[in-house]
């Protein structure tokens, strides 16, 4: 009996560590055939080529060209229809914009950097391909590039339209803090990422927020069963993306993550984070942030839950092959999520 056992073994190891490695395996659909038109309307250069000396009947040509996003920037955006922000006018502020010598350089910066995006239409062509993979019923997007002095990166506007703020994506050397040094969102560990690798898949997280809508509660497992979603969804859509543009990390921290799954894990069991809804506690853990909480290894990144979330969630499906992306963002029990996916962190 001894030796049956010692003979055996091997070949149940074997068929052990092929069934796991047909688990992790990502399958990737043919998607090839799926028809898409895309539309990427250059927003920017439409408005810089403008006629500054019959401005008012140029901006009313081009708001006709350009209705709905028109209508977006100039009222939310630039601010240039609110009398509170531009007291002088809508034609006058806008003058203004174009004419400003940092608004000029910005223009300049940007046309040079993205005045042929060929690359950048094709990986959005072949996301929006799997997004009519996934989402057959939804409507797809069309897309708009601006620059707005580095207000927003990306958003919604009009009937499922896609605005692209590129002059959040002039590249990490780029002197964003000279600009505004406290501000948050241009700290090096952020700038990191404004890039032309990171470009599309930043412009496609609001459509993801907008299927997946609010969190369904604020605890720590709420938050990262939530924004795991969000990334496995956009690791769908875009499956060729390294690791470290779905996960906006750097190659050693995502590989920190997962050398350290199951320590990282048994932080959060052991220290009753997974049920906790303070913020201050667990607010690094899901928000950026250049490092996770002061009571964790100075290696943990920041959404080191996030990247814990998206692990459950795979696991999830995995499990439930058949379960729809619809039917995965339905389920909003995150607890029966989390008891579903029998998730047992790596050792």
């Amino acid at each position: 009996m001894k030796h049956k056992i010692k003979r055996y073994f091997p070949l149940l190891l074997l068929i052990g560590l092929i069934a796991c490695q047909e688990e992790n395996r990502k399958v990737i659909p043919d998607v090839s055939e799926i028809s898409v038109d895309l539309t990427v309307d250059r927003f920017e250069k439409a408005l810089f080529s403008l006629d500054t000396s019959q401005l008012e009947s140029a901006l009313a040509q081009l708001e006709q060209q350009y209705p709905a996003f028109s209508e977006v920037f100039f009222n939310q955006v630039l601010g240039s229809k609110n009398p509170q922000v531009a007291p002088q006018g809508h034609v006058e502020y806008v003058r203004g914009f174009l004419s400003h010598p940092g608004l000029i350089h910005l223009y300049d910066t940007t046309s040079q950097l993205y005045n042929n995006i060929s690359d950048i239409e094709e990986e959005l062509e072949q996301a929006m391909q799997f997004y009519q993979y996934y989402f057959p019923m939804s409507e797809l997007p069309h897309f708009t590039t601006f620059i707005s002095e580095y207000s927003i990166a990306a958003f919604i506007y009009g009937d499922q339209a896609l605005a692209i703020g590129l002059d959040f994506f002039l590249g990490e050397k780029y002197p964003y803090y000279k600009y505004n040094p406290q501000n948050p969102n241009f700290s090096d560990y952020m700038v990191r990422t404004y890039n032309r690798d990171h470009l599309v898949s930043k412009a496609i997280q609001p459509l993801i927020e907008d299927h997946v809508g609010q969190p369904p509660g604020e605890r720590l497992l709420d938050l990262m069963i939530h924004n795991g979603k969000k990334l496995y969804i956009r690791d769908l859509l875009l499956p060729y993306a390294q690791d470290t543009v779905l996960l906006e990390m750097t190659p050693v921290q995502v590989q920190w993550l997962k050398d350290n799954e199951f320590n990282l894990w048994s932080h959060f069991v052991g220290n009753d984070l997974l049920y906790s809804s303070e913020f201050r506690k667990i607010r690094k853990l899901i928000d950026y942030s250049p490092t996770g909480p002061s009571d964790m290894p100075e290696e943990t990144p920041g959404r080191a839950g996030n990247w814990m979330g998206f692990q459950i969630v795979k696991r999830y499906m995995q499990r439930n092959p058949n379960t729809s992306i619809q039917s995965l963002i339905d389920l909003r029990d995150s607890q029966r999520l989390l008891d579903e996916s029998k998730f047992r962190p790596k050792r």
